[in-house]
């Protein structure tokens, strides 16, 4: 008798996740099993009894709760929910960052379910057996990290989207046709993203703003400062305010304040500069010693509490420093007039005013209000001069004045005296185990239309460093003044390095035979510094000094005083630039709020308005960041038809990007533009290698590029490979 053939029984499909993320998603709702089959869209026979057996087994789990017969809530407290920020990688998938987890929690691009970059999330965790790589999905966006985004808008009949160049934001936005405004067809805009329907693919937004046409100058400097959300103008009534403060120098204020207009003082500046924040004061005194005043524009004397200006002001929180414009923290008539310290004019000031001997050791301090005279203006430049030469009469080819002129000889004894405390103060603090970084930065020649006619590089020299150690003193000063009195502050703080980075940097800088000591954090300051001294003036060291930066930790504010590991100090603050900085208007108020005996005040309240100077910082570094990007691929746009002798400075599996020597102008050469062989990446040698040649492209190699694509809009640039320099 012939057997009947049995059908395989299919596999019963365990729903536990599906149910878990769906009660997440409702916590306050209770769910029978047709209520979650029916949001599932499952109806038949066998999906409705897996579904009763997962919510028996999840309650048995104590991973929810029955209510009520047959009904279910996810329980309030979940170990498998948590909430943190998502962090997209430019691949359409993400991680989710959680101080709960040592290892960040991978989310694949289906299981997104509508966050983007940056955003506040509530995570299911799954797949966190030992070995496993943690795994998530989002069940909940708690909170966008922002609605705004610029791009390009493309017009339809009935609709339009507009696509962004972030390569982190992994969708178009959708925006009805009566929500276009006055965008046409290819327009760079601001959109505002209003809803994102759960079965749309895309979010639905409006446009906001109309920037212009790619590659247009000023739409592509708009269009970065609304990318962070930052302002272009201040409005009208804030405007209007400002002009009408008050800004005469009064006898009854004069007589409240320490006055030191008779006292020698001038400021050393950018030739370019607009706002003065500081200025220097030298008097050499009677007992052999010098009293040295850092004097620091009194904003607070204008910005009062409370006032539009200083909402503005706040929610500003820095000046913003693009390639070819300045976006101020305050209104032209205080940032560029009443509080910056002109040469001949009176200015109330915010000072500390030291005493030091011979060695620069500090014998006294004083803090307080006062009013100077400014006598002199220099460029560093000038003053560079002066201390290299010890000559009087400043040449035309160094004046900012446009021609030669004299300095006074008290000027010019103030300059070099200072110059010589300033190197001991340096020698001092390296001594102590601070970090010597020197970076290049890249500065371009604009015409008057702001296109780039050149490249030059800005090296800090001496005249940059007495500056420097005079305002780092200063902002050392006030917060030990105040720290040691334990009372709540504002301070920068700068977290130890991070390990694994400095552990990446010394696979890298291998390749160049250099090395880091890691056996202790003084033994670390000392090979860093060594290491920026070794690779000065060399091929590698744009690319070195890059990776040390990245190595560091970020330097923040915050009330909780930590220290500040790059400069070796135990206290440090912002006190010497309030025209551009909000929190040196916050330590200068809470500073004479000390002064004049008032007790602690409010540190949750201080610590919060850290945390949005620490982020709106971020944000105006990133859009800096940015207008260098766009500057420098428009430098290269016009040198097409030019070779560029470049070096190596990343190596990755879809090509090499190269550093131009000359310009320092990176970009990309993609493997398949190498023509000579065909090239694979080898992650151990972190080198591309050629399977004919088995020759190696990699990190500090010289190679000879040609513009392929110069991308405006994208801020990218992509080379040719020519040869290499043999």
């Amino acid at each position: 008798m012939r057997k009947r053939l049995r059908k395989p029984i299919k596999k019963e499909k365990d729903f536990s996740d599906k149910i878990l993320k769906i009660l997440a998603q409702n916590p306050n709702k209770g769910f029978n099993y047709k209520q979650i089959g029916a949001t599932l869209e499952l109806d038949d026979t066998q999906s409705r009894n897996q579904i009763i057996k997962d919510l028996k087994l999840l309650a048995a789990a104590k991973k929810i709760i029955e209510t009520e017969p047959g009904k279910y809530l996810v329980k309030a407290i979940s170990q498998d929910y948590y909430e943190g920020t998502i962090d997209m990688t430019g691949r359409k998938t993400a991680y989710f960052i959680c101080p709960d987890f040592e290892e960040d929690v991978f989310i694949p691009t289906n299981n997104l379910n509508r966050a983007l970059d940056k955003d506040k999330v509530k995570v299911y965790v799954y797949n966190r057996r030992k070995g496993k790589r943690p795994e998530g999905e989002v069940i909940e966006v708690v909170e966008r990290a922002k609605t705004d985004f610029v791009g390009v808008i493309d017009i339809q009949k009935n609709f339009a989207f507009v696509s962004t160049a972030n390569p982190k934001m992994y969708t178009d936005i959708f925006i009805p046709k009566d929500k276009i405004g006055e965008a046409e067809q290819g327009d760079v805009v601001l959109v505002h993203i209003e809803d994102w329907p759960k079965r749309a693919d895309s979010p639905f937004g409006r446009v906001e703003k109309v920037f212009g046409k790619p590659g247009e100058h000023d739409t592509e400097i708009h269009a970065i400062l609304a990318e962070y959300g930052l302002p272009s103008e201040f409005p009208i009534e804030v405007e209007t305010f400002a002009q009408k403060i008050d800004t005469t120098i009064q006898e009854s204020e004069i007589a409240k304040r320490r006055d030191m207009r008779d006292t020698l003082t001038f400021t050393i500046d950018p030739k370019d500069a607009k706002d003065f924040d500081d200025a220097l004061s030298f008097k050499k005194l009677d007992n052999g010693n010098f009293e040295i005043g850092v004097h620091i524009a009194d904003v607070s004397y204008y910005l009062e509490e409370g006032t539009i200006l200083d909402d503005e002001a706040y929610q500003r929180a820095t000046s913003v420093y693009l390639v070819d414009r300045v976006v101020p923290m305050l209104p032209e008539v205080l940032s560029n007039f009443a509080c910056s310290l002109r040469p001949q004019e009176e200015k109330y000031t915010f000072s500390a005013i030291f005493e030091l001997d011979a060695k620069a050791k500090v014998i006294n301090q004083w803090f307080g209000r006062t009013v100077i005279f400014s006598d002199q203006r220099f460029a560093y430049e000038e003053a560079q001069y002066i201390i290299e030469t010890k000559d009087n009469t400043i040449p035309i080819e160094t004046s900012i004045t446009g021609s030669s002129y004299v300095v006074a000889d008290e000027i010019v004894e103030a300059t070099l005296k200072m110059d010589e405390l300033a190197k001991i103060l340096r020698r001092n603090r390296m001594n102590e185990g601070a970090i010597s970084f020197d970076k290049v930065e890249v500065k371009f020649n604009l015409d008057q239309e702001g296109e780039p006619e050149g490249v030059y590089f800005k090296i800090a020299k001496d005249a940059n460093h007495l500056i420097e150690e005079f305002m780092l003193l200063a902002n050392r000063k006030v917060a030990e003044y105040i720290g040691k009195q334990k009372k709540t502050f504002i301070y920068r703080i700068h977290d130890e390095p991070n390990e694994d980075k400095l552990i990446a940097m010394q696979n890298v800088i291998a390749k160049f035979g250099y090395k880091i000591d890691f056996r202790n954090k003084g033994d670390i300051s000392k090979s860093l510094n060594a290491l920026m001294e070794e690779v000065s003036g060399k091929k590698e060291q744009n690319l070195i000094d890059t990776l040390a930066i990245r190595s560091m930790s970020k330097a923040k504010y915050s009330t909780d005083n930590i220290g500040h590991y790059g400069l070796a100090f135990d206290y440090y603050s912002h006190f010497t630039s309030p025209i551009r900085r909000y929190p040196d208007v916050m330590v200068h108020r809470l500073l004479q709020f000390y002064l004049d005996g008032g007790k602690s005040v409010d540190e949750e309240t201080y610590e919060t308005k850290c945390l949005h100077s620490s982020t709106m910082e971020g944000l105006a570094t990133n859009a800096e960041r940015d207008s260098i990007k766009y500057m420098q691929v428009k430098y290269m746009q016009n040198h097409e038809d030019q070779e560029f002798l470049g070096v190596i400075s990343g190596v990755t599996e879809w090509g090499i990007y190269v550093e131009i020597i000359e310009n320092k102008c990176e970009g990309m050469v993609r493997i398949r533009d190498i023509k000579e062989d065909y090239y694979t990446f080898d992650e151990k040698q972190y080198a591309l290698v050629g399977a004919t040649s088995h020759d190696l492209l990699q990190l500090g190699d010289e190679i000879y590029v040609k513009v392929k694509n110069a991308d405006l809009v994208k801020k990218q640039l992509d080379f040719n490979f020519i040869r290499r320099n043999n």
